[in-house]
């Protein structure tokens, strides 16, 4: 990340600086009954290799995003990078885990399930912004 193609800015009070720019990852992953134009791994790590390579450094995914498949195919390509330099933020609050009937909404014990599988998924210790 040399930072020569993008602008970077305090997330609020964080501490966090982030780039201009933050890659959504949606459509990462190819779940069953996913969204036209949905891309697998191969595509989304070239995505994000590019996307760093231009100074980018600020990721946004979500639990409920190809349930759970997006989490995963970043976590994969951050296996292979210097986990520091970059901005993670994930979500909660979908229903992800159908066959649970609690495992929606923004309840202590969902949250904290939610957490705990997000960390799995990205295959990292810490979350940087995690949105409720």
């Amino acid at each position: 990340m040399d930072g020569s193609s993008m602008g970077y800015n305090f997330l609020g009070s964080s501490g966090l600086k982030v780039s201009n720019i933050c890659m959504g990852t949606m459509t990462f992953g190819e779940h069953k009954g996913g969204r036209p134009g949905n891309l697998d791994e191969a595509a989304a790590h070239a995505m994000m290799d590019r996307f760093a390579e231009l100074g980018g450094n600020f990721l946004d995914t979500a639990d409920i995003y190809q349930r759970g498949e997006s989490e995963e195919i970043v976590g994969t390509w951050l296996q292979k990078q210097d986990r520091e330099k970059f901005v993670v933020a994930t979500k909660v609050f979908a229903h992800v885990y159908l066959n649970n009937l609690n495992g929606v909404g923004l309840g202590r014990k969902h949250i904290m399930h939610a957490v705990e599988q997000s960390l799995k998924r990205l295959q990292t210790d810490y979350i940087d912004l995690y949105q409720v």
